[in-house]
């Protein structure tokens, strides 16, 4: 299974743009270790209407992926149930498993209609780079927790 963050906007180099790279960059040999074909992310340009930053969102989703609308409404998972979930994803076949950010504005309403399981990372509302940042190191993490590593030691 392929891990995919598509996110719109672009993060410049920064402490937000390190961290990503960095749990990315980590998060990939325990990929490849435990099966899953890859770790990446896609920048879509912002700006325009919701409607064109959907279309371009929607053109970067490849066909058949499991899609997850990072939201803070959506259902949050502890860190446990992350893992588990994506192993179960992955043990089921799901090719592509693909982690939507959307603009400073939200979604469309053709991203909201075409994918409506959404995740959130708490309560609170979170700054976009930021929330980039904390969905890498729960891949991280989650990773790390199926590999049964130090890392998550709750």
């Amino acid at each position: 299974m392929r891990l995919l963050i598509i996110a719109v906007g672009r993060l410049k180099s920064g402490p937000e743009r390190e961290l990503v790279d960095d749990y990315v960059k980590r998060a990939k040999p325990l990929a490849r270790q435990l099966g899953y074909r890859e770790i990446s992310e896609i920048e879509v340009v912002s700006g325009g209407s919701l409607d064109a930053e959907a279309g371009r969102l929607i053109e970067k989703i490849p066909s058949g992926a499991t899609v997850f609308r990072l939201d803070e409404f959506g259902k949050a998972h502890t860190s446990v149930s992350f893992s588990k979930t994506l192993t179960k994803l992955k043990n089921q076949g799901t090719p592509e498993l693909v982690f939507l950010i959307g603009g400073a504005a939200g979604y469309g309403q053709s991203v909201r209609d075409a994918y409506p399981q959404t995740m959130a990372l708490g309560p609170q509302t979170w700054p976009h780079k930021m929330v980039r940042v904390m969905l890498a190191e729960q891949l991280y993490r989650a990773l790390s927790i199926e590999a049964n590593t130090p890392y998550h030691k709750a």
